[in-house]
């Protein structure tokens, strides 16, 4: 890492490498990219997508290493319930709210040089939906 940049900036850019990279690999597999970096008072949604029928809400989690675990590792019960949270507003945002839908996660991993080490699609990755 450049000792000139912070690791806020070391971690900001590594996120955006892997959206990308997420970005790239959902349109790969037919999604069709809505909304990127979807923001609203309560946070943030990486990615919304078009799945077929479904509106898919996809949070992209990249690592360089597993000192902190596996990208999937990170997903919390609170980050879920905080996807899901996030999904709901969108969908009330956006007038959608009989839409059908789902959240989904891309696990990034890069390797020390910065090359792409594993990706995995997680569809339905969050169940729990709250009524």
């Amino acid at each position: 890492m450049d000792s000139s940049r912070s690791t806020g900036d070391y971690k900001r850019d590594l996120g955006r490498r892997g959206e990308g990279i997420a970005t790239t690999y959902l349109q790969q597999q037919g999604y069709i990219i809505l909304a990127r970096n979807w923001r609203c008072p309560a946070g943030e949604l990486d990615i919304v997508a078009r799945d077929g029928e479904k509106l898919a809400f996809i949070e992209v989690r990249t690592r360089r290493g597993d000192r902190f675990g596996t990208p999937e590792e990170s997903i919390t019960p609170a980050k879920q319930a905080r996807l899901v949270e996030l999904a709901q507003t969108y969908l009330q945002e956006a007038c959608l709210t009989d839409q059908d839908w789902r959240i989904d996660v891309v696990a990034v991993e890069m390797d020390p040089l910065g090359r792409l080490k594993r990706l995995n699609l997680i569809r339905n990755a969050v169940w729990a939906q709250p009524d």
